[in-house]
């Protein structure tokens, strides 16, 4: 199936294509698509602002669309900074800013208390508005310092409980960041695979009920 990647984001789309395209679909940004916006995130949660990208380009583009709206939820914050985390520091998109806010927050905060997750709404939306929203989770902890180049965000921070190897989890005896972890890695533990794999699973029937 042919869709959208509701998101200007070049390192989400990355990830999503990468792992939409591995299902057997195809991705098209929304530039190849034509659609130059960017909707107000303004719901108060991580499915709410999924929903919101994904009706908004999908109805420009009159294509199905696939939106992630997803973030970071650690405990000792109260699940801050959450549907915040891309403008946490006060600017969209600032991700040194973003990690630089999370370290003072958690400054004297032993590593027993610094659990996390990460959060993904996918949202689905077709061109006649039918929308369906999947949550994927990724539980960890947020390090002391920042490690690794291959992530973006708040992945040099978060160390998840659990990585990927081949088909199969083992659990993160080494302390790797998301950012540590090569794409497969990831990909096999992460909150948006999860999300994905979720949309993958249900996706028949989705299609199916709205012909």
């Amino acid at each position: 199936m042919k869709f959208v990647a509701a998101t200007n984001n070049s390192h989400k789309l990355a990830e999503m294509r990468r792992i939409l395209e591995r299902m057997g679909h195809t991705v098209v940004s929304q530039s190849e698509a034509g659609v130059h916006i960017e909707p107000d995130e303004t719901g108060a949660t991580f499915s709410e602002n999924a929903v919101i990208k994904a009706r908004a380009i999908c109805g420009a583009c009159g294509l199905p669309t696939v939106a992630d709206d997803s973030g970071l939820c650690v405990d000792a914050l109260d699940g801050a900074p959450g549907v915040y985390s891309a403008r946490y520091a006060g600017v969209h998109g600032d991700d040194g800013a973003n990690n630089q806010k999370l370290l003072r927050e958690l400054d004297g905060v032993e590593a027993a208390r610094r659990g996390a997750k990460f959060v993904s709404a996918v949202c689905v939306c077709l061109p006649d508005g039918a929308h369906e929203v999947y949550l994927g989770e990724c539980p960890g902890s947020i390090g002391f310092d920042e490690r690794g180049t291959n992530g973006f965000g708040y992945d040099p921070l978060f160390i998840p409980t659990d990585v990927g190897a081949g088909a199969a989890c083992v659990p993160n005896t080494e302390g790797r960041t998301y950012a540590q972890l090569s794409a497969d890695e990831k990909d096999a533990i992460s909150h948006r695979a999860r999300a994905l794999a979720k949309l993958e699973q249900d996706l028949p029937r989705f299609l199916a009920h709205n012909a």
